[in-house]
Parts: structure tokens; C-alpha cells; sequence
């Protein structure tokens, strides 16, 4: 067996061992949460010895880290970088809003497992913590540019964002309303909350 078989072989079978653990610890953590997962739990349930898993991930952080990047793709969260793009062609404060809702309201709903879990253990994980800042840096940048030509001040923004912020959104999602009219409600609030604003 050539030497260059036997390395691209070996590479296929580390990177598909690490495929497996991680797809192992997503399905725990969807299931159980990200704390309360051991890595023997991990290692049963990928079918892997322990030490197997420590080779691939010697520490809870790289392996959280490597799960959020596979989360980060599934979720598209927004991101300071696309800001600018959402709201392309759009002039006026009342569409900007309900662009700036209607983006974050589908991103939510794209990750609202997930990013549940993340916050009930980010005080406990460091990695889960740098992620949700990462997700909140990207809503607050999101609401940065929605903001744009009204020139909102600091506070304004920061006003916008805490409304716009996931334990809020969750909580609107156990009232009795449609998503389209709590899409509206939110946009009427932070029309509100940007004229309380400037008092402060």
C-alpha cells in the first residue's frame, strides 16, 4: 500500500473520528444541555473510548468551540459584517425596523434551542459565553445600522438592542399573538423606546 494512501487514509479517519464526536455532542447537548454533558456520555454515545475523544478535543472548551462553529454555519447568525447589506434600499425608519425585526425575529427562530441552552450554562462555560457575546455583537450591530439615519445616540442603541435581545424575544414568544403581530409590537416598542431614549 502506497505511503501517500495510507496518510490521505489516516486524515479520512481522523477527520470523520471528529465528525462523529461532534455530531454525538450536539445531539447531547440539543437533548440534555451543554453542562450537564459529560465526555463519557460524549464517547458512549459516539461509540469512541474516552481517550479516543481526548486525543480529538483534550479539553470541554475545544470541544465546545469546534460544535459552535458547526452551530455558527447552521444558524447564520447576523454579523457585524452583513449589516449593511440587510438593509440595502431601504430609506425610511418604519422599513428599517421591521427589517431589522423581521431579520432577528428568523434568526431566533433558527437557533431558539440552542441558543437557550447557551445561556442557561454560558456563566458556567467560557466558551459558550465568548459565542453568545459573538451572537449579540452581531444583533447590536444589526441594530447599529437600522439606526443609521436617525443618528441614534449610544444609549439608543443600547436601548434598541436590550429589546432586541433573545430572553425578550422569548418571552414574547409565549404571548398570544401571531408572529407577524408580535413582529409589529416589537417594532412599535422600539419606536417608543427610541423617543424614551433620548431622555436619558
Amino acid at each position: 500500500m502506497p505511503r501517500e494512501y495510507k496518510m490521505r487514509k489516516r486524515a479520512d479517519d481522523w477527520h470523520n473520528t471528529r465528525e462523529r464526536i461532534l455530531r454525538a455532542t450536539m445531539q447531547l447537548h440539543d437533548e440534555k444541555g451543554v453542562a450537564p454533558t459529560t465526555f463519557s456520555d460524549i464517547a458512549k454515545r459516539a461509540g469512541l473510548g474516552q481517550a479516543t475523544l481526548y486525543r480529538h478535543f483534550p479539553t470541554l472548551g475545544d470541544l465546545v468551540q469546534a460544535c459552535g462553529g458547526h452551530v455558527w454555519q447552521q444558524m447564520r447568525p447576523p454579523t457585524p459584517e452583513s449589516a449593511a447589506g440587510a438593509f440595502d434600499g431601504l430609506t425610511s425608519t418604519n422599513e428599517r425596523l421591521a427589517r431589522l425585526v423581521e431579520e432577528i425575529d428568523a434568526f431566533y427562530q433558527r437557533g431558539a434551542l440552542r441558543l437557550g441552552l447557551a445561556g442557561r450554562d454560558r456563566d458556567l462555560i467560557p466558551a459558550l459565553d465568548y459565542f453568545l457575546k459573538a451572537v449579540e455583537a452581531g444583533v447590536e450591530a444589526y441594530v447599529r445600522e437600522a439606526l443609521a439615519p436617525s443618528k441614534a445616540s449610544k444609549r439608543t442603541v443600547e436601548v434598541v438592542a436590550a429589546l432586541m435581545s433573545f430572553p425578550v424575544w422569548s418571552r414574547f414568544r409565549q404571548l398570544d399573538l401571531s408572529g407577524r403581530k408580535s413582529r409589529e409590537l416589537t417594532a412599535r416598542l422600539i419606536h417608543c423606546a427610541m423617543r424614551a431614549a433620548k431622555d436619558f
